[in-house]
């Protein structure tokens, strides 16, 4: 029986995530609760809390961890066929501190080769990746091995369909900066979205203002340029119009994960038909109300709680995805 077509389909790294029970430095001792991570594959989770049928394509090790991954996302509802398993490394994952409202420092454990590296092209789903509404990867899915290529053929197979790319600026992944910016900008005029904070915007297109960086990834091909700026909040910029959207205030608990949930309400706002300004409201609502939480891909909200967030703005500490 033919399944209904994904409307979200992310690609990239998949991990196990390692969160502190506790507030302070991890050198002082601490217990840690585990939960599926990588950017990509939260964004699929993301999604999903919202409604959405979504999947991953990753590469991920033969191991307990890896286990505790694919049972992590079947029980969100993510679509896992297009998750590749290898015996010749390890699950990655990654280890955060939490100390609010501003310091949260995250260690990605990813010796090379890294597993997402190794995602296989030849093993793709043409059929899935196809028929998805949305196709969202990240720059460091582009960082090399034959994921590089599986990526390629990814964007091969969409043939100008929607393709969001997160610029997700991760330069210990890649073999120097420079093979980074030109991969990134050789790909962006086949993308339709990219989404990047300001630093990443700064890396890619060398401007650091928000609103000439934002045109210059028009520039370089892309249709919509969403550059996410912080305590000022989101900046929205297409040929035809620029929308902000303001940040919203809560008590940052965990910045970890805000840019993941707003991946996943943007694909939701997109996949709507709504109005831009609609749509990065609502993004940026998702990334605060996480900012408010303690995990990261357990801490995704659902429709209504990112809605209720958005009809009662509290004041306190502002926060954006």
């Amino acid at each position: 029986m033919r399944t209904q077509a994904l409307e979200v389909l992310t690609m990239g790294r998949a991990l196990v995530d390692f969160y502190p029970t506790r507030d302070g430095a991890l050198s002082v001792g601490s217990r840690f609760e585990t939960s599926v991570g990588g950017s990509p594959t939260n964004v699929a989770i993301a999604a999903s809390r919202l409604g959405r049928r979504t999947g991953v394509i990753s590469c991920i090790g033969a191991d307990p961890l890896g286990l505790l991954l694919l049972k992590g996302l079947e029980a969100e509802g993510v679509d896992i066929r297009g998750v590749q398993v290898s015996g010749d490394v390890l699950t990655p994952v990654a280890v955060c501190e939490i100390s609010p409202p501003d310091d949260f420092p995250l260690s990605i454990y990813r010796p090379a080769p890294a597993a997402d590296q190794l995602i296989d092209r030849d093993k793709l789903d043409s059929q899935v990746i196809e028929s998805a509404n949305i196709l969202w990867m990240t720059s460091s899915g582009l960082s090399g091995g034959i994921g590089r290529d599986a990526h390629y053929r990814a964007l091969d197979l969409r043939n100008g369909n929607p393709v969001i790319i997160d610029l997700d600026l991760r330069p210990g992944f890649w073999a120097s900066e420079r093979e980074a910016k030109r991969v990134i900008r050789e790909v962006l005029p086949g993308m339709s979205v990219a989404v990047g904070n300001v630093s990443e915007s700064k890396f890619v297109t060398g401007v650091a203002e928000p609103h000439d960086a934002a045109l210059a990834l028009l520039d370089l091909g892309v249709q919509l340029a969403i550059v996410k700026r912080g305590p000022d909040g989101v900046l929205a910029k297409s040929k035809d119009f620029e929308m902000e959207a303001s940040p919203i205030a809560v008590k940052i608990i965990n910045g970890i994960g805000s840019g993941d949930a707003f991946g996943g309400a943007l694909c939701d706002g997109l996949l709507a038909g709504l109005d831009m300004q609609q749509v990065i409201e609502f993004a940026n609502a998702a990334g605060a109300l996480v900012a408010s939480r303690r995990g990261c891909s357990t801490a995704f909200g659902t429709r209504r709680e990112v809605e209720a967030l958005m009809g009662g703005r509290e004041s306190s500490t502002p926060a954006s995805s």
